[in-house]
């Protein structure tokens, strides 16, 4: 299908009231593009080191909507003309002039598929649930992942660092700590591995319902595993949940910028002799990372890198 894309030309200040206007039109599908910086908040939730680097912010926003193909908008586009003029009566709407495009509707939450095949991991074989399994892949330990709308297919290099280290250290029947689960790959690894139980947080509710449908997909039982959603930096409740004194292995694939601050609840959460594994940490980041982990009292007993991307793991003394 076809689509017409309208772009408002206006201000940062009137972005939100024209989008209001156009929710209460029946349109829906807004979407808005300015230069206005992200706010810290907003940084702490995306799974982003580098951001873009973005032209000065001039207050000009861009407010985009989209009507199908072939069909006779005229009167709605009126309506949206006269709903500019009647702001512009209260606050400075800018140019306030509508742009059109024609746009293919493209199937972008399934197209992403064509980019992730089955790949092995030592002898971990991680593989869409979309393709068959090779013959002669049949003697690997097998993990199936469907990432769904949450971030982990094991193909990036923070996960493969993670996975190799569970490799190594998940011996005999450990519980482990999954802290920012995502699609729980990391968690199904451990549980392959050997792990007795995984408790994984994750800030998004999507990563339940991910985490959930791959460990059916894996044949693991409910009960091997428990996720809640949450932020283990700041919330007593959810650390109180997560318990104390109790795993013998926490991993991290997350962000340097997380797992400075979260260094200092996870010493709480280790048995004594427990390893911390964590990844996700750009190369010029290693060293802050580093004393951070330090500095709560974990001995860094590993480091590993891949390209640019880095590993530490450390010990509970």
């Amino acid at each position: 299908m076809k689509w017409n894309k309208f772009t408002i030309k206006t201000t940062t200040q009137a972005e939100d009231f024209l989008s209001a206007m156009l929710d209460g039109l029946g349109i829906e599908g807004i979407e808005i593009e300015n230069n206005v910086p992200l706010k810290e908040a907003d940084m702490a939730k995306m799974f982003i080191d580098f951001l873009p680097q973005l032209p000065p912010d001039e207050g000009i926003s861009y407010v985009s909507f989209y009507l199908e193909d072939g069909k006779d908008h005229s009167a709605l586009l009126k309506q949206v003309m006269d709903g500019i003029e009647w702001q512009r009566q209260f606050m400075d709407v800018g140019e306030g002039s509508i742009t059109t495009c024609d746009t293919e509707d493209i199937d972008w939450q399934n197209n992403w598929k064509s980019y992730f095949h089955a790949f092995s991991i030592e002898n971990i074989l991680i593989k869409p649930t979309w393709e068959t399994l090779e013959r002669e892949d049949r003697d690997k330990i097998l993990i199936e992942i469907d990432p769904g709308i949450s971030f982990g297919t094991g193909k990036h290099e923070t996960t493969q660092l993670c996975i190799r280290q569970l490799l190594k250290y998940v011996n005999g029947s450990p519980e482990v700590l999954d802290v920012g689960c995502g699609s729980g790959i990391l968690s199904i690894v451990a549980l392959k591995l050997g792990a007795s139980s995984v408790t994984g947080t994750d800030l998004d509710e999507n990563c339940m319902v991910s985490t959930a449908e791959n460990m059916r997909l894996n044949h693991l039982q409910e009960g091997l595993g428990t996720f809640y959603v949450g932020n283990l930096i700041d919330d007593m409740a959810l650390q109180k949940k997560v318990g104390t004194n109790r795993f013998d292995i926490v991993v991290a694939n997350i962000l340097a910028d997380v797992i400075i601050p979260m260094a200092e609840v996870i010493p709480a959460r280790l048995k004594k002799g427990g390893i911390f594994i964590t990844s996700g940490i750009i190369d010029f980041k290693e060293d802050e990372v580093k004393r951070a982990i330090e500095d709560v009292g974990l001995k860094i007993v590993e480091i590993n890198r891949d390209g640019e991307w880095v590993n530490i793991t450390a010990r509970k003394e």
